[in-house]
């Protein structure tokens, strides 16, 4: 009911397709608001950011507000992930907001990871494709690259500025990168445990395990939660890593179990390089703690 109601509403309010005009900055929508921080890294203040799922929102069931909307229609570009189901959802509806606004893709160059996203009561936002590559250093630099080569086409006047605040955030990116590569070369234990499984990407491009408690896209049934406090035993988990957007009961639960800590994460945080760090050095602190 309340989508049909919101729906409405963005008929009336937004039927006219003409973009407002604003001195100034031009205006660049995201879905998800890591993706800012690649627009502000190479293009500073240059643009207007609209983020239409913001951090603490869960962008898998995420149905927009109007002020949302109307940064959309205000949009020179809009960064779309294209895997997520608040996408799957809306995007031909922002389309229709919303027809002359370029749209890129940055998840088209990334090799994907087969989803196992089943939302209760949600069919429609069913996501065939792991959508959460941006977590993952080396995509992040496939990432870093269409959004300079938007904002280059957008403002080409300051493409060479661009270009070498590109370079410079392809280089922070690499630290991370070879920092991740170092911190998981020596390790023996490389399975982790998480609530909603969301280091897909991160876990295989450093060669680790990821062992999710949702079931399905739900709470893990009774059945379930004996099944994954045995693994947990057995894989010696000293920690349960869980999204800030999400409950932590079912977490600690099994944590409650087995004696492990709950380490909550924010891989939708708008910084990005302090959010990545933050979940590769406690993936290292469990895994090496679990080889004590």
């Amino acid at each position: 009911m309340r989508k049909s109601l919101f729906i409405l509403t963005l008929l009336f309010l937004y039927s006219c397709n003409q973009r407002s005009i604003h001195s100034g900055r031009q205006t660049i929508t995201v879905t998800i608001a890591p993706y800012s921080f690649f627009i502000r890294e190479i293009a500073g203040d240059d643009f207007r950011i609209n983020i239409m799922v913001p951090s603490g929102s869960n962008p898998h069931i995420y149905e927009p507000y109007p002020r949302q909307i109307a940064g959309l229609r205000e949009s020179a570009a809009y960064i779309t992930n294209g895997f997520l189901g608040v996408e799957m959802s809306w995007m031909d509806r922002f389309k229709e907001i919303n027809r002359t606004m370029k749209i890129v893709s940055v998840g088209e160059k990334i090799e994907p990871i087969a989803s196992a996203h089943v939302h209760e009561d949600e069919s429609d936002h069913d996501e065939a494709v792991d959508p959460h590559y941006w977590i993952s250093p080396k995509c992040a630099i496939i990432i870093a690259r269409s959004v300079m080569d938007l904002v280059g086409e957008l403002n080409p006047g300051k493409r060479d500025n661009y270009e070498e605040n590109y370079e410079d955030l392809v280089q922070k990116i690499n630290d991370i990168d070879r920092k991740a590569k170092t911190l998981f070369a020596g390790l023996k234990e490389r399975s982790f445990m998480i609530y909603h499984p969301n280091l897909a990407y991160l876990a295989r491009d450093y060669g680790l395990v990821e062992i999710p408690v949702e079931f399905e896209g739900k709470e893990p049934p009774p059945s379930r939660l004996r099944e994954l406090i045995d693994i947990a035993e057995r894989e010696n988990i000293n920690t349960i890593f869980v999204q800030k957007e999400f409950d932590t009961r079912n977490a600690k639960t099994i944590a409650d179990e087995v004696g492990a800590e709950i380490k909550v994460i924010d891989p939708l945080s708008e910084e990005w390089l302090d959010s990545t760090e933050d979940i590769i050095n406690g993936l290292y602190l469990s895994l090496s703690g679990n080889e004590k």
